[in-house]
């Protein structure tokens, strides 16, 4: 998350908008997620594509963000496997 510094020297997180990119680290922050695991996702589920720029830094667009949000609902709140999801995905044309 990008930080900056206040007034009393103290480091403050700077809030994004909705539509704003998100790096893996926000995002692995955001759903309670180690990076690594968004990485394995990548490469389980094709639907998942995010923007990758110089140095293969990874941004997820608000939808890539959304579907790993459901993806981990039905993996962990669901108790999906990867080949259950996959399949759930595929149905739906997602």
């Amino acid at each position: 998350m990008n930080r900056r510094p206040s007034p009393r020297g103290a480091v403050e997180p700077v809030s994004k908008g909705p539509e704003a990119f998100r790096t893996i680290s926000e995002v692995a922050e955001d759903l309670d997620l180690p990076q690594h695991v968004l990485r394995f996702w990548e490469t389980r589920f094709t639907q998942i594509r995010p923007m990758k720029r110089g140095g293969g830094r990874r941004y997820y667009r608000p939808d890539d963000v959304d579907l790993l949000r459901g993806i981990r609902s039905l993996l962990y709140g669901e108790g999906y496997t990867i080949r259950g999801v996959q399949r759930i995905l595929k149905e739906h044309g997602i």
